[in-house]
């Protein structure tokens, strides 16, 4: 599957909070996430591995109750089930990839 970059696509996961899938397979699934200075991703888990990457800017990242100040170039693996969440210190792009795929990030074929 190849998938070129565009804007459309995006959808609001939590107030200042967008994400995008952008190519998926049987066993991973890689999202963009746009992430707006002030907002917070909630703690939360799901059964899904998560690895990510910050492309830019800066969030507080919280795995298993210890957190971590992210920069450009950092990146992070969230293990199955555990709680994570984040707060938004700068406008901010992030790429993480599900493993499983997670079913409710696929896109509908006519956002395609």
């Amino acid at each position: 599957m190849f998938q070129k970059h565009g804007k459309n696509g995006y959808t609001l996961a939590v107030p200042g909070i967008e994400q995008k899938t952008l190519v998926y397979g049987e066993r991973t699934l890689m999202t963009e996430f746009l992430l707006k200075k002030g907002s917070r991703l909630p703690e939360h888990s799901h059964p899904h591995e998560q690895t990510g990457y910050l492309v830019s800017g800066r969030i507080r990242l919280s795995i298993g109750g210890e957190e971590n100040e992210m920069t450009p170039g950092d990146s992070w693996c969230i293990p199955s089930g555990t709680e994570h969440g984040a707060e938004i210190l700068e406008n901010s792009v992030a790429i993480e990839v599900f493993s499983p795929v997670r079913e409710d990030y696929l896109p509908n074929k006519s956002d395609r």
